[in-house]
């Protein structure tokens, strides 16, 4: 038997859970999700990903007959029964199941499902050494502040990034990097100031990146949030990339550009630190 999994309601084996073929998140990707981390079996962040999610579903105009505590505890019932220790909780939201049509009932229940997912999140080789992103234009539509299931055009820029023998990407629009493609893009200047993107609807609001902000207003960090062009980041004296599931990434070459001297940088690994830290993760 495999893991336990949360659908319509209740927990069962993944064997048995089952989503209807008519459900719109399957037919048009009319759905939501959220990703939180699970270090030593505690949910990291999960207040600000409970945030987005709901902001997320009140874009779309999803209503949700469950409250955030009740949706906290089935993921803590899911961490339970998966005795997970390290890895992550997934949550989807779909409108729910209707005969295919592109206009929807204001009457349909929305279907709300859950996995979890064992993962190494804190030391690993990628963290020790950094990644190299490369750099692809972005070819997702315009609403990218709302965390939707819609993601081929992330899986095909990734896939096509790692035929190129790099990690992962970083997607480019009208002369500015936005975002990864499953990531928030930081660089850092050669006078220690962290740039990073504004929140708006070019790019998603980073909840590994709220709190990283928070770590940093306490530590008295320079984070300037502005626009970037690709040649600034490959200039930069180092970068970094932050998410649920990689938490501070190091990058060490975008595109064809070596950062710094190749190694993860000492900002970068004090913000490493500093997350951890505040994770009550043994660095």
């Amino acid at each position: 038997m495999g893991r336990i999994v949360y659908v319509h309601g209740q927990f069962v084996p993944e064997e048995e859970a089952r989503i209807g073929l008519f459900d719109r998140g399957f037919l048009f990707g009319d759905a939501v999700y959220e990703v939180t981390a699970v270090i030593g079996g505690r949910m990291i962040d999960n207040d600000l990903h409970l945030d987005r999610l709901e902001r997320s579903l009140k874009e779309l105009a999803i209503p949700l007959a469950f409250s955030r505590a009740e949706i906290a505890n089935v993921q803590a019932e899911l961490i339970a029964r998966n005795v997970l220790q390290d890895g992550t909780v997934y949550l989807q939201v779909s409108r729910g199941e209707a005969d295919r049509d592109f206009f929807y009932s204001d009457a349909l229940a929305p279907c709300l499902v859950g996995f979890t997912q064992a993962k190494t999140l804190t030391g690993t080789k990628a963290q020790q050494h950094g990644i190299a992103v490369d750099l692809v234009a972005d070819p997702r539509w315009q609403r990218r502040d709302i965390k939707t299931t819609m993601l081929l055009g992330q899986v095909m820029a990734k896939q096509a990034a790692r035929g190129r023998s790099f990690d992962d990407v970083w997607m480019v629009e009208d002369g500015f990097v936005t975002e990864g493609a499953s990531s928030t893009a930081h660089v850092i200047t050669a006078d220690g100031r962290i740039l990073t993107r504004a929140a708006s609807q070019a790019t998603l609001p980073g909840c590994t990146q709220r709190a990283l902000a928070r770590l940093c207003a306490t530590e008295g960090l320079q984070i300037e949030e502005r626009t970037f062009t690709p040649e600034e980041a490959q200039g930069s004296a180092e970068a970094f990339q932050t998410s649920a599931s990689s938490l501070v990434m190091p990058v060490v070459r975008i595109g064809d550009r070596v950062i710094g001297n190749g190694e993860p940088g000492p900002m970068t690994r004090k913000l490493q630190a500093l997350y951890l830290e505040a994770t009550a993760v043994p660095v």
